[in-house]
């Protein structure tokens, strides 16, 4: 049973300290879900030694046209320096597996204004037809998004509102769990959510995760 650290948002200081692997060290995987600061990420999951998974929020640097080759980063085909977290897989739009798990990635938030990692709901919806057929019909453990299902813990106001076209990906997925941030919970409990057979877990700060 693969226990997960998952992270989003808020940065949480009793994690970016050199006593992390004495308390999380039983960890098997690190899932960020979004607008975290990249050498954040890179902390954890140096000090932890483990995977990182990660999904771009909408305050993340666009990382789109980026690809590794011998060693090297690339960018629309020349070598340049990437942006993200070093040694970490961005799941955006992909399915990989670590640690034992698949998971499916679908970063980013609802259009708001002209900022990186934001799309209207036909092109997210065009991105989530796309990562269904990516998975082959193979199970998949975990949908990693920034960014929760509309109406399954998102919020009214323009920036925060969900995309219809994750309750499409979670019917033909059918993951075990739906982990997302974005949504700030601002000291207000944050109730877990669930889509047929899905767990719906915002984890804007962090959580442990045992994962089935």
């Amino acid at each position: 049973m693969p226990r997960v650290l998952t992270v989003s948002d808020e940065v949480v200081e009793s994690l970016w300290t050199d006593r992390l692997p004495e308390r999380h060290g039983d960890v098997d995987l690190v899932l960020a879900a979004g607008d975290l600061p990249f050498d954040y990420l890179d902390f954890l999951a140096s000090a932890l030694d483990r995977p990182l998974v990660f999904v771009p929020g909408n305050h993340d640097a666009d990382l789109t046209g980026y690809s590794p080759r011998r060693g090297m980063w690339l960018h629309s085909g020349f070598p340049a320096r990437y942006p993200g977290p070093a040694g970490a897989m961005n799941a955006d739009g992909l399915v990989v597996e670590a640690a034992g798990l698949r998971i499916a990635g679908l970063g980013g938030s609802i259009r708001y204004n002209d900022g990186p990692n934001q799309w209207t709901e036909r092109q997210q919806a065009r991105r989530a037809s796309r990562l269904v057929r990516a998975a082959r019909h193979r199970p998949v453990d975990v949908l990693l998004t920034h960014s929760p299902p509309r109406n399954a813990g998102d919020r009214e106001d323009p920036p925060h509102r969900g995309f219809e076209c994750l309750h499409t990906v979670v019917d033909q997925l059918e993951p075990a769990v739906l982990v997302h941030g974005h949504i700030h919970p601002h000291g207000q409990p944050v109730p877990d959510r669930v889509l047929g057979r899905t767990r719906v877990l915002n984890t804007v700060g962090y959580r442990i995760l045992d994962m089935p």
